[in-house]
This record gives C-alpha cells, sequence and structure tokens, in this order.
C-alpha cells in the first residue's frame, strides 16, 4: 500500500466512513506533494459535523510528517481552499507543527470571527488517530482548531495551556463559525 493509500486507510479505520475526495485546482497544486488530496467525511451517527482532513501533506523526508483535520456544520470550499493553502505552506515554507497559529488570511467560515487556525491534539480522537506509524516514521495527525485573533494573542502572551483552560471552561463551540472570542 502506497503512502496515500495508507494515510486513507488510517483515517479509515479510524473514523469507519467513506470519504469524498475534493477536486480542488486553484492556486499552485503542482507544488503540493504527489497524490495529496482533501478527503471530506460527511456527518454521521455520533459525529454530526463535516471532517476535512488532508491526505498526503507531508512528504516523507519532512521533518514534520502531519495531518491535519478540521469540522464544520456544512460543506465549504472555503475549507478545501484553506487546507490546500496550509499544505503549500507546510511543504514549501515553513513546516507546521503541534500548537502552531497559522493565518487562514480570511474568516475560515463566512461571518465567522475566526480566521486564525490552531494546531492541536486530536482530543475527540485521541492517540489511535494521532500516532501513524508508516514504514520508518510517525506521521501525526492534528486537529486544526479555528480561533480568533485575540485568542491567537492570549495563546502568545499567556500559553497554550492558559488558552486550553479557557476553551475547556467555556466548553467551546469549536464547530459553531459565529461562536464568540473567548478572550
Amino acid at each position: 500500500m502506497n503512502r496515500i493509500e495508507a494515510i486513507k486507510q488510517h483515517y479509515l479505520d479510524n473514523w469507519r466512513s467513506d470519504p469524498e475526495s475534493s477536486l480542488f485546482d486553484k492556486g499552485p497544486v503542482r507544488e503540493l506533494p504527489a497524490g495529496f488530496r482533501v478527503l471530506l467525511f460527511p456527518p454521521r451517527a455520533g459525529r454530526e459535523m463535516w471532517t476535512y482532513a488532508t491526505c498526503g501533506m507531508s512528504s516523507p523526508s519532512d521533518e514534520s510528517q502531519m495531518e491535519l483535520h478540521i469540522f464544520s456544520p456544512k460543506q465549504s470550499e472555503s475549507i478545501v481552499e484553506i487546507l490546500h493553502a496550509l499544505a503549500h505552506f507546510h511543504h514549501n515554507k515553513i513546516q507546521c507543527n503541534l500548537w502552531h497559529t497559522v493565518n487562514f488570511g480570511r474568516p475560515w467560515l463566512e461571518s465567522s470571527i475566526c480566521s486564525f487556525g490552531l494546531i492541536s491534539l486530536p482530543y475527540l480522537d485521541g492517540p489511535a488517530l494521532e500516532n501513524f506509524e508508516y514504514e520508518d516514521s510517525t506521521i501525526k495527525f492534528y486537529w486544526l482548531i479555528p480561533v480568533t485573533k485575540s485568542e491567537v494573542d492570549f495563546k502568545r502572551t499567556a500559553g497554550i495551556e492558559a488558552l486550553e483552560e479557557k476553551f475547556e471552561d467555556a466548553n467551546l463551540a469549536y464547530w459553531d463559525p459565529s461562536r464568540s472570542s473567548l478572550v
């Protein structure tokens, strides 16, 4: 099984749902790793939201091999585009990693004040999704949480633990594009 098929199978083993592949051809898609795609997992029992997941975001030679997923209450090509842009940034500019924040350059969904993403542990799915051994390397599967500029600023000054505590105390509505900032 090749790397792309193995990553897709890892998602299937964890989420037990067949995804659709996105067909996105805008921007510098030729500069992404061979076979890269975004998978769309529809809502299902126990997970009433769409899940968008990168497949092949990193190359085997990357120091930080990772895949990202994000949840949404609806289908959106905007999210597919954001994940393509992040994969391009990760592959061609600066490799992202756990606890990094990224600027989407626009709201993740229309009318949202969340225009940044926080790369987090996959708390909803746990270590079974997070760690995938493939050949001689470990690929990390992280959760991309939409966050606000003030939450990013708070993380920079108070630290990730303080931000996560705010999220936990407020029972963060990570799927809600109309949520308010928690700081």
